[in-house]
Order: C-alpha cells, then sequence, then structure tokens
C-alpha cells in the first residue's frame, strides 16, 4: 500500500512558512498531520532532523521543492506542543514521534489482551511486540520505549503491571 500524499504536497507555497497567521496555522496544521500520517504509514518512531529534511516527507522532487531546516523546526515544535514529539537531545537534532499516544497503544495492546482471553497473563516485551502471536496486530514491531510507556499507561489505570524478569523486563496483565 503506497502512501496518499494530501494535495498541498503538490502546492508549492505549502513548502514556505505563510506570513499571514491564519494561513499559517492551517499550514501547520496540515505539515503535522502530514508528518504523523507519513510516520505511521512508515512505522517511523524516531527522527533525525537532517535526514527528515532529505527524505520525501519534506522534500518533494517531483515540484523541486524542499521545507527549510528552520520550517521543519517550527513544525516539529507544534508537534510538541500537541504532545506527538519529544526531544533526544537539546540541540534538538533527533526526536521521537508519537503519531499514536501511549495510551493508545495500551488501549489497543489491552483490548487484544482481552479479546484473546490472555487477562491474569504474564508477557516478556518482545513476545508482546515482535511474538508470532501479536503478528498482524498494530503493536506488532512497537519499539521498546513506546511499548514500555503504553505499559506504564495500562498500569497507572490499574490494568497491568511492568514487572522485572530474568530476561529483561515483562508484563502482567490484570
Amino acid at each position: 500500500m503506497s502512501f496518499e500524499w494530501p494535495w498541498q504536497y503538490n502546492f508549492p507555497p505549502f513548502f514556505t512558512l505563510q506570513p499571514n497567521v491564519d494561513t499559517r496555522q492551517k499550514q501547520l496544521a496540515a505539515w503535522c498531520s502530514l508528518a504523523l500520517s507519513y510516520c505511521r504509514h512508515h512505522k517511523l518512531y524516531t527522527l533525525d532532523v537532517m535526514e527528515a529534511q532529505e527524505s520525501p516527507m519534506f522534500n518533494n522532487k517531483k515540484i523541486e521543492r524542499k521545507l527549510s531546516m528552520e520550517a521543519i523546526q517550527v513544525v516539529f515544535e507544534e508537534l510538541r506542543k500537541k504532545g506527538n514529539l519529544e526531544w533526544l537531545d537539546k540541540n534538538k537534532s533527533r526526536c521521537l514521534v508519537m503519531w499514536r499516544r501511549p495510551e493508545e497503544w495500551g488501549k489497543l495492546i489491552y483490548q487484544w489482551v482481552s479479546k484473546n482471553g490472555m487477562v491474569n497473563s504474564v508477557f516478556t516485551l518482545y513476545e508482546l511486540s515482535n511474538g508470532d502471536d501479536t503478528e498482524g496486530e498494530e503493536f506488532h514491531g512497537l519499539e521498546e520505549w513506546m511499548l514500555l510507556r503504553s505499559l506504564q499507561a495500562l498500569q497507572t489505570d490499574g490494568k497491568a503491571e511492568v514487572i522485572t524478569m530474568d530476561d529483561g523486563k515483562g508484563v502482567k496483565f490484570f
């Protein structure tokens, strides 16, 4: 399944931050939506800002337009304010992208556990994110940092407990 680009992606002015406040807000909303959709489609959880500028997400070779580093920082800052992005360093060169929040992942995982009658079961983190049983589930392949945050959200809700096992971390569902 190929990624579907929004109409704005082929509109050259989209690649230049607009000076009008209202227009810029709409433009930033469109860029945020595009970035999250692109990351979701490609299952990207970590981005390097320099690499991002060269990726198709911010570089439309067909119309020979690329979003500037400054504009990418503005888009990323907007995503950070919305809770969809966290910086990994002070220089803001690498970030974590959360196209789905930890609570949402937790809910999906718990639905799967309940649907399959696995409440009161213990899993390793590997079994949950990479096991044969979760193949085909949206959370299959979820990076460990996001998986842990999702399970911590479930722990806060009293639906799970993150535990330490001989070979690392695991989780017990209630």
